[in-house]
């Protein structure tokens, strides 16, 4: 088995990290899909990337149809509108990964496709997004780490990405236990994303102050008992599951980027999805529920809402 062609949806962040390293792959088919008004602006734009212009291939859904493999990496919010474009591009054919942020992407592309067609992932890259510029350092940058959920599917598929990641510059890994792997993930982003965004400072705060550190550790909580009820055991996953990339402590992770930008955030992906979950098994989540109301009143405030003068 071997992934010859590649079709990226979600040309942000992590999308332009996965660009990055396989441009450099001349053997494969590398596209990036797109329609109507963003495919023209990145046709004619482009992205850089560390400083460098890319330009790769701009396909139509319909275009890209009949890839090998799909790497989803939109936004949470994006997420829905964009299935139908999945199952064009995926149809009955495609590996689907997604390496977006949650823990329940792989659920929700499953509406429209086959679930036996995704192989689950996770990336962990610590970037900085400004218009179309993206900055990362490939060093500190843990990467993409995936598996089969289901153990007895074997080994294919997993060998195929092993075999299509090596020599990009990408790291990777490959792992049995991914379910864990992507709650471990959560468990880090959930309070890390979040209580940074709220305060508006940079990830030293979580050294610096208590108070920050202290809203830090309660949204963790609150995750850790919602992962014991579903039989997580965080114990199983890669000991560099605990941590995030490196990064300087004025760093600002996405959820406060995109309130900078004005943007929306993947509070529903986080905040949103543990009150959803503790409603659902029996948990209460206040810092959660606090904070999700928080970060969508902040989003409002962007958006102008209170602008009463």
């Amino acid at each position: 088995m071997k992934y010859q062609s590649v079709a990226i949806l979600g040309a942000g962040a992590v999308g332009s990290y996965v660009m990055w390293g396989l441009a450099k792959k001349k053997e494969i088919d590398l596209c990036v899909v797109a329609s109507g008004a963003r495919k023209a602006r990145y046709e004619r734009d482009g992205f850089v990337i560390n400083g460098q212009v890319y330009h790769p291939v701009v396909r139509t859904p319909e275009e890209a149809a009949g890839v090998d493999l799909l790497i989803v990496a939109t936004k949470y919010q994006a997420l829905h509108p964009a299935l139908g474009d999945i199952q064009t591009v995926a149809g009955g054919h495609a590996t689907v990964m997604s390496l977006m942020n949650g823990v329940d992407s792989e659920e929700i592309i499953g509406e429209v496709i086959d679930p036996v067609q995704i192989v689950h992932s996770l990336i962990k890259v610590a970037s900085e997004r400004k218009g179309n510029q993206v900055v990362f350092d490939p060093e500190t940058t843990i990467g993409i780490v995936y598996g089969e959920a289901d153990l007895s599917r074997g080994t294919g598929r997993i060998e195929a990405l092993n075999d299509l990641f090596a020599d990009t510059g990408l790291h990777y890994r490959a792992t049995d236990v991914i379910l864990t792997e992507i709650w471990s993930k959560f468990r880090l982003n959930v309070p890390n994303n979040q209580a940074q965004a709220m305060v508006g400072c940079g990830v030293g705060a979580y050294r610096d102050s208590e108070h920050v550190a202290f809203l830090r550790d309660r949204l963790r909580e609150e995750v850790d008992r919602i992962a014991e009820k579903k039989g997580i055991d965080f114990d199983k996953a890669d000991t560099s599951s605990t941590f995030g990339s490196k990064v300087r402590d004025r760093a600002r992770y996405s959820t406060l980027q995109d309130l900078d930008a004005g943007r929306h955030t993947e509070v529903d992906m986080f905040a949103g999805a543990v009150v959803r979950m503790g409603r659902e098994l029996g948990i209460p989540t206040p810092y959660n529920e606090f904070t999700y109301h928080m970060i969508k009143a902040l989003e409002e405030k962007n958006d102008g809402k209170f602008d009463y003068e």
